[in-house]
């Protein structure tokens, strides 16, 4: 099991003014699958991820990532593990360093080798030229950014990947193509992901089981199959589904087998 959460809570505020914002959810993710969690916005999906990346310190409960307990203060070693990929690929990279320079960054901190090489490789693989290590942000597309967001994740080779809404700020037909590269990403480096959407769609497309989030709660986790099929138990989570059929429906056929049957399916 790569990842194990068992009754996590995660608050902000102090006294009166304290905010429970996840309620002592537990889940599993194993080893090369992809978890989503999907609901609407402030339902806290995306604070569970920063419990999990170690972002979030405020919080109760146990986390163990392959096998080793993480606490609120994480080791060099247990961060590099595993790395997020934010949802803002024009706000998520620093606009004065070029695109070498972002890559470099995580190497330095950690104290890798062969430095020149990995940027070389890692490029390759989200499928950037070479020479786009010399560019600025501004220079490049909302789509490249976020292959060098994914780029700068990758290249300290952790086995797992937090993505939080990694093709929101996209348009439709640069979030296929994102989405096909990380489908394609994790199965050639058996990576785990941990996909956090709002987008029922998107969800379909990526990940094996969902868990469906409402006030800080699991209301239903189910298989990917019983989504497509509509066969889901908790009235929230068949609310969702309704909701996603006509705006899903309205959306080009380019996300892939998943997301075609999930229009067909609605």
């Amino acid at each position: 099991m790569m990842i194990k959460v068992d009754n996590l809570g995660v608050s902000y505020g102090h006294g009166q003014n304290t905010i429970r914002v996840v309620k002592d959810i537990s889940f599993e993710v194993a080893k090369g699958e992809t978890f989503g969690l999907v609901g609407e916005s402030g339902c806290g999906k995306s604070t569970v991820l920063g419990a999990l990346a170690g972002r979030s310190k405020n919080w109760s409960g146990s986390i163990v990532i392959d096998g080793e307990t993480a606490n609120p203060k994480r080791t060099k070693s247990q961060l590099a593990k595993q790395q997020m990929v934010f949802q803002d690929p024009f706000g998520s990279i620093h606009p004065r360093h070029t695109i070498g320079r972002t890559l470099l960054e995580p190497l330095e901190i950690h104290g890798l080798d062969r430095r020149e090489e990995r940027i070389e490789q890692i490029l390759r693989e989200v499928g950037l030229p070479h020479n786009f290590r010399y560019r600025f942000p501004h220079q490049l597309s909302g789509g490249q950014r976020q292959r060098v967001a994914i780029a700068r994740a990758l290249i300290l080779k952790p086995q797992i990947l937090l993505l939080d809404e990694p093709t929101s700020a996209l348009d439709v037909s640069v979030q296929a193509e994102i989405l096909n590269l990380l489908k394609d990403l994790r199965d050639r480096e058996h990576l785990t992901y941990v996909l956090v959407s709002h987008d029922m769609a998107v969800i379909a497309h990526l990940c094996d089981r969902v868990a469906v989030m409402q006030n800080g709660i699991f209301v239903e986790v189910t298989k990917r199959g019983n989504l497509l099929l509509g066969k889901v138990s908790h009235p929230y989570t068949k609310t969702l589904l309704d909701g996603s059929r006509g705006y899903v429906s309205a959306r080009p056929r380019r996300l892939g087998t998943a997301c075609e049957q999930l229009i067909v399916q609605r």
